[in-house]
């Protein structure tokens, strides 16, 4: 499989490969070679539709219906490859050579790459093509950058301030305590803080215990399992309580939830009743929902376990086996390669829960979770001990 992206005679080409034939989309209008025009392109692929936008101009088409995952454990190569020996001959239409040209802000899956020495893998015969010391991002939040004797200065808009316009004028008198995060609120000419796992009140300065984790939106607790290592990955298993009055939210995801290759299991609700997804490999993602009655919007704790032994799947809903399937019985992937990682109610500030998931699950949970147990343990999880956002105590009330 691939997935390439270059310039033939002018045009820019999209060509991908999801395991049966490729597909070749072309933009309409050339791009200038002059050297002085900056080009906005996006191109990829959802399911087997690949799209390509050049310029706010987009072109779409079909792979092969049943071709949808694009299995690629390889290096992701910007501008050429180490080797030519690399390129697939069906991902280029001449004989393949290197980009001569410019190329910034890189978007990987909502994520930024950073071309710099340090943060890639290895490069050659790559300069500063911007030449100065103001780049092309060095003054945030469409900031003016100026170029002095000793470097550069930003010129900020009205709302930000800093050496590089990071700061909102709104948070820059926060008392937002301890690990809190401000979140500026421009209408209002005001903020509010988000508090750390641990911490609540106004200005997140009081200090919390809690058994039972209270997800309100935009929250979330990061746990990092430290048995991971000595885990069997093949029989997998994940146990909650749960309550919530939503019809829709993640409620578990066991996986990094970096890219699209990462192994998952996923519990949560969609429409109102128990949705469970799994990802062993391959990007193949098979969801398990329970339909018969929804119960799991009623306020009520339901019980949820979810076992898997190799590609075969058990649903537990208070102690009932709803679900049970094997996700492929050739058995091709059988362990849940998760890293280590388990997130709740929702991912990091800022990672919306349907662009992470893909679509999978639409929002974070609002509600409650307790009770937490991973593969056999005998101990429950301290959630309170983990990395986290907007949690709080639901110990008691509602």
């Amino acid at each position: 499989d691939f997935l390439c992206i270059s310039l033939v005679n002018g045009f820019i080409q999209l060509r991908y490969n999801l395991g049966d034939r490729t597909v070749i989309l072309q933009t309409f209008q050339k791009v200038h070679a002059n050297g002085n025009t900056w080009h906005s392109l996006k191109a990829g692929r959802v399911g087997n539709e690949g799209y390509l936008d050049l310029d706010g101009v987009n072109i779409t088409q079909k792979a092969t219906p049943g071709m949808n995952a694009l299995d690629t454990h390889t290096d992701f190569f910007v501008g050429g490859v180490s080797s030519l020996n690399l390129v697939n001959s069906m991902a280029v239409e001449n004989e393949p050579t290197g980009f001569t040209g410019c190329i910034r802000e890189i978007v990987i899956n909502n994520r930024e790459l950073k071309l710099t020495v340090t943060d890639s893998k290895g490069g050659a015969n790559v300069g500063d093509c911007d030449g100065t010391a103001c780049g092309y991002s060095v003054c945030k939040n469409n900031g003016t950058c100026h170029l002095e004797n000793s470097g550069f200065s930003c010129s900020c808009p009205q709302e930000w301030i800093g050496s590089t316009c990071e700061q909102s004028i709104h948070c820059s008198q926060n008392r937002c305590g301890s690990q809190a995060l401000c979140i500026p609120q421009p209408s209002s000419f005001s903020y509010i803080c988000v508090c750390a796992l641990g911490w609540s009140g106004k200005y997140c300065d009081s200090k919390i215990q809690f058994f039972i984790a209270k997800f309100i939106g935009n929250s979330y607790i990061k746990y990092t399992d430290p048995y991971y290592g000595k885990r069997d990955l093949q029989s997998s298993r994940i146990s909650l309580n749960f309550t919530t009055n939503q019809t829709e939210g993640l409620i578990a995801w066991m996986g990094k939830g970096e890219d699209e290759d990462n192994d998952f299991l996923a519990i949560g609700l969609a429409n109102g009743t128990l949705k469970v997804v799994i990802n062993l490999g391959e990007r193949i993602s098979v969801p398990l929902i329970h339909s018969k009655y929804s119960t799991c919007c009623d306020e009520r704790w339901h019980f949820v376990t979810v076992v898997q032994n190799q590609t075969c799947i058990k649903v537990y809903l208070d102690e009932e086996l709803i679900l049970f399937e094997d996700i492929d019985p050739h058995r091709k992937y059988t362990a849940l390669n998760y890293g280590g990682i388990c997130y709740f109610g929702g991912f990091e500030i800022g990672r919306k829960v349907n662009i992470v998931t893909t679509g999978l699950f639409q929002k974070e949970f609002i509600g409650k979770i307790k009770d937490v147990v991973l593969f056999q343990d005998s101990k429950k999880i301290q959630l309170m001990k983990a990395e986290g956002y907007n949690v709080y105590n639901g110990n008691y009330g509602n």
